[in-house]
């Protein structure tokens, strides 16, 4: 997958060999938001528009944007999950939610580096 981010939008790219265009959307949020480009360049610049275009529009109708990631989701566990991950979150000294929160962060360490 081709991304890209602006003020926090992802853009997911695709590429039409057939049209020679580029076209994305924004994938973390409701809202559609979409963007095209025949460059890199254009795509990037369309992309930032659209982005800002969508925050314009917010701000006139008096909304709050949608907030692309607000640091806050459930979790659904099975409950034996549920419980060895609060016995040893304990057992280490810390929160469930720092638990979890070091539990994602090093899963993501392994998959990034």
């Amino acid at each position: 997958m081709n991304t890209m981010m602006y003020k926090g939008y992802v853009g997911e790219v695709e590429y039409d060999d057939e049209y020679k265009i580029f076209s994305g959307s924004v994938i973390n949020t409701r809202t559609v938001i979409t963007f095209q480009g025949a460059s890199v360049e254009e795509l990037n610049k369309e992309f930032q528009l659209s982005v800002d275009d969508y925050l314009e529009w917010c701000k006139e109708d008096g909304i709050d944007p949608e907030k692309p990631y607000s640091g806050k989701f459930n979790v659904r566990l099975k409950p034996n999950t549920h419980q060895r991950a609060a016995v040893r979150a304990k057992t280490l000294g810390m929160s469930l939610n720092s638990f979890i929160e070091k539990a994602v962060e090093d899963e993501l360490k392994v998959t990034e580096g």
